[in-house]
Parts: C-alpha cells; structure tokens; sequence
C-alpha cells in the first residue's frame, strides 16, 4: 500500500484528502506544519509528498529546497491556479510535478497513481521502457532503466523522476525528435495541456545536469565545465532531440 505525506495548512483539505486516499488504497497522512512534516519524512519511507506552496509559517518552496537537501522522495506540488512562478520554481527546486488549486481529490490520485507508475521499478516503467533492463548509452551517458540510475562520464546523476523519464524517452530515440506531447505522456505520464511549462523546466534542468550549457555556465573557480559531448536541440513546433555532437 502506498504510503502519502500530504503538507498544507488548510484542515479541511487536508481531512477530504486524507479520506479520498485512504479510499482508493492508500495509506495517507496529513501535516498541517512543514517543519513536523519534514520530521515526519525522516521517521516512516513514504512513497510520494503532496506539498502546498501557500504557507504561513513555512512556504512550501522553501520546504522542497530543504527536503531535497537530503530526501529523493517524489513531490507533487499544490499551487494557486495562474501562479506560473511559483510552478516554474517548484520544477526548479526538483518538484515531479504540481496541481493548481482548486482541484478535485480525483485529479490529485491520478497524477499521484502516474508519478508512482515510473518511480515504482519496472512494472512502472512501462510506458516509457520497452526494455526495463535495458542499459542505454550515447557517448559517456550511460542509463540503466531497471536500476533507475544515470551517470555522465562515471559521475552519478541526481535526477528528479520526472527528468530520469523525459532522458531515458530522449535516449532511446536518440537522434530522433520527440515531440512535447509524447516526452509528457511518457516523462509526466498525462497529456500535455495548453500553457503547460513543465517540459521546458525539465529539459532546461536536464540542460544543466548533463552539462550541456558549458558553452556559457562557468564553475565557481571561473573555470569551464567540462563538455559532454552531447547536444539537446529544440525546435519549436517540432520537438526535442538528444544526439552527440
């Protein structure tokens, strides 16, 4: 049974939602404080975090920057509806994905049920892996789908769920490009809808994380970082590749 942590300072949601998980087979629990929360999180292996971002005491973009100081744990963000920034930030921070407010319990069990599916091993990789075990490689990436680990030169990568899927669909069509709607499906695991950032943030995270900005990005010590070999090319209106340079 899934285990789910959801923060947010409003009771009453937090009750509905409590109730509507426990309903569809999960084991939820509710926090009403973000710093209890984060305690929480060190005590029992949850599954999947819902963080809202509108809090008194402790935002929930500062509670995700702490979180991920220490926990790889799957987040869905809850965010006021039309609040593009706060979105763009909790991505940013190493969200999985976020719901606008307000929204139905049943919204927030599907995306939930979706982020699980590609964080939960094999069975959950289906969509994007039509090889589980496969290793993938194109030039020093290296992807291992079944271990859910990748590595840039024998460096490990610390990746989100969301841009471990979005780089494993990239590699295996490499060369190849990949639309927005399929990299959401398949990376996001529901349709890309109108206005949706998602992607963008991801790929432009994965940008920095392969090292494929070293054109422009100089470390702290004013020296260049050293280049991947790789290119991630976007075509506007045509789609994503990933290819060697």
């Amino acid at each position: 049974m899934p285990r789910v942590l959801h923060i947010d300072d409003d009771p009453e949601l937090g009750d509905l939602l409590q109730q509507y998980l426990q309903g569809e087979g999960f084991e939820a629990h509710y926090c009403s404080d973000p710093l209890k929360g984060l305690e929480l999180i060190g005590q029992l292996p949850f599954d999947l975090l819902i963080l809202d971002v509108m809090m008194p005491e402790q935002n929930g973009l500062d509670t995700l920057k702490a979180l991920r100081q220490t926990h790889r744990l799957p987040v869905l963000m809850l965010t006021a509806k039309g609040d593009d920034i706060d979105r763009i930030v909790g991505l940013e921070l190493g969200a999985d994905d976020y719901v606008a407010k307000p929204c139905l319990p049943r919204e927030i069990v599907a995306r939930i049920r979706a982020i699980l599916r590609r964080t939960s091993g094999a069975a959950g990789n289906e969509a994007v892996s039509t090889l589980p075990n496969a290793t993938l490689q194109l030039g020093g990436l290296v992807l291992q789908a079944d271990k859910r680990k990748a590595t840039m030169n024998s460096v490990m990568l610390e990746l989100t769920s969301a841009e471990f899927n979005i780089l494993e669909v990239l590699m295996r069509n490499a060369g190849q490009m990949v639309s927005k709607s399929i990299l959401c499906e398949q990376g996001l695991g529901r349709p890309l809808t109108r206005y949706d950032r998602a992607i963008d943030v991801h790929l432009s995270s994965l940008r920095s994380k392969l090292g494929l900005n070293a054109s422009t990005d100089t470390k702290a010590d004013g020296r260049a970082p050293k280049p991947s070999g790789l290119q991630l090319h976007t075509i506007r209106g045509q789609g994503v590749q990933l290819s060697e340079s």
